[in-house]
């Protein structure tokens, strides 16, 4: 099990370790109502984003996957987070499985980061874990997910209202 995340090369991109030195970029991507449109729906409170940031840099010790901060390899600067997780939502269908997950910074939409990104992380699960498939949820409506998720292998599976919405469920066999 690996107590922290590699640092993981793209050619824009470099997935690494979260660091206190992220907090002020992060909470600035999540207080940004085009970033939670279709992540929780409403912008988040500095506090709010802060633990969840938290929550997402000890997701490497307790269950050896978890989620990344996506730096512009030019800057190290932040522009998005994400990989792998588990956050016991209660969906049956993610039960026993990792859980991938992305966002960026709304001025990095649109150029392909997101797709960047999770090919190097889904790469990584490919040659470390065990599981047969990873899943992900995506809320409807968000098309610009919904094309990264086909992009990256992931078919979609059902819904499940568990959440208090409605969220699609998609599925990526290992291997994509």
């Amino acid at each position: 099990m690996s107590a922290s995340p590699p640092v993981i090369d793209t050619p824009r991109l470099r997935l690494r370790e979260p660091r206190f030195a992220d907090k002020d970029d992060h909470i600035a991507m999540w207080a940004d109502a085009r970033v939670t449109r279709f992540i929780g729906g409403e912008p988040r409170a500095p506090d709010v984003s802060w633990s969840k940031f938290l929550a997402a840099a000890g997701l490497w010790p307790v269950m050896g996957f978890g989620y990344w901060v996506f730096a512009d390899r030019a800057a190290d600067r932040l522009v998005g987070m994400g990989g792998l997780s588990y956050f016991g939502r209660g969906i049956p269908e993610l039960e026993g499985v990792p859980e991938a997950g992305w966002a960026f910074d709304a001025d990095h939409w649109g150029a392909g980061y997101a797709t960047e990104a999770m090919t190097a992380a889904l790469g990584w699960a490919d040659a470390h874990l065990e599981a047969a498939d990873v899943r992900c949820i995506i809320d409807p409506g968000n098309k610009a997910s919904e094309r990264v998720a086909a992009k990256l292998g992931f078919k979609h599976i059902g819904e499940s209202g568990a959440l208090g919405e409605v969220v699609a469920i998609y599925s990526r066999p290992k291997g994509g």
